[in-house]
């Protein structure tokens, strides 16, 4: 059987690892190593315990980073608007407004000093590329700092209307463009991010282009159905949603206030993205994609920093 033999109390934490020797008899009495880990026992002296064998958290480490491995080797496509003020934004909100609170030099123009360059931002956060959560039009649901990091990285769909947007502004996503999209590629996956890609965002930052408002101040811009939204998050269960326009309902519905599918989406307890970008650089499935934002408590709404990794 397995021995440990104590070899004398160690004179430092350096002598640990030779503190004891250990035998295993074997068959036929051969001794052979056997791995242990020495430890520091009570009074000083060395006590032994039997190394534990491989679990299966060092092959989920080898899974995890062999992922890496393919990841760092793909193309990464950022989704997000630089944001800056006079960007577009929905009409109600006031513009951002920023000071240099310190700069490198006098030259820089810092209010309170020099030696560094920080910058003070007051935006609303439903600026730029942003998130809302759900509390963003319910009361009492989830705030943007109680969205859980396993909800940012999702496999991704990309539902492709861009050509019907070209022709029809006011254009609405249907269950046919849906069920197009999955007799392509099957049903849309449970957990996933489903993004309606309209080529909007080649408007910005052009805010009247992207309102693009008639001589009667109507605005004409996509959006989704309540029926195509239904089947996505109750039916095929999907994580979140988003969008190239400022809004989740049609201009013609928001020219009336008329914000009822954003209202169900986030009282849903999902959250959206608005006003991505790049989305014409996107597979229509095989991507993955990355939504993070900061964690500002209790929150309504942030700017966030969306990207896609491709097949």
């Amino acid at each position: 059987g397995r021995q440990a033999v104590q070899a004398g109390q160690p004179s430092s934490r350096a002598d640990l690892r030779g503190c004891c020797r250990v035998a295993d008899g074997g068959s036929g009495g051969t001794a052979r190593p056997v791995s242990y880990i020495a430890l520091w026992g009570v009074g000083g002296h060395c006590s032994v315990a039997p190394n534990p064998e491989p679990s299966s958290s060092s092959e989920n480490t080898k899974s995890l980073l062999g992922a890496w491995d393919v990841i760092k080797t793909k193309e990464f496509v950022d989704l997000t608007h630089a944001f800056s003020p006079g960007i577009p934004s929905w009409p109600g909100f006031p513009t951002e407004k920023r000071r240099t609170l310190y700069s490198i030099d006098a030259s820089g123009g810092g209010e309170l000093g020099t030696g560094f360059w920080a910058e003070e931002f007051c935006h609303v956060g439903q600026w730029g590329t942003h998130v809302d959560p759900p509390a963003h039009f319910v009361k009492g649901m989830r705030t943007v700092d109680e969205i859980r990091p396993k909800e940012m990285m999702m496999p991704l769909v990309v539902i492709d209307v861009h050509d019907k947007v070209a022709a029809d502004p006011d254009y609405v996503l249907s269950m046919d463009d849906v069920k197009e999209w999955e007799g392509r590629h099957g049903k849309v996956p449970e957990g996933s991010f489903v993004i309606m890609r309209t080529d909007w965002s080649k408007r910005w930052p052009d805010a009247d282009s992207m309102t693009n408002k008639d001589s009667n101040g109507i605005p004409h811009y996509p959006g989704w159905t309540q029926e195509t939204l239904t089947y996505l998050y109750e039916e095929c269960k999907i994580m979140a949603s988003g969008h190239e326009t400022t809004d989740t309902d049609p201009g013609f519905a928001t020219a009336k206030d008329d914000y009822t599918l954003e209202t169900y989406i986030l009282g849903t307890d999902h959250y959206q993205i608005e006003l991505l970008n790049n989305v014409d650089k996107l597979p229509e499935w095989g991507a993955l994609i990355v939504a993070s934002f900061p964690k500002p408590r209790h929150g309504s709404g942030f700017p966030a920093r969306v990207f896609a990794i491709l097949p």
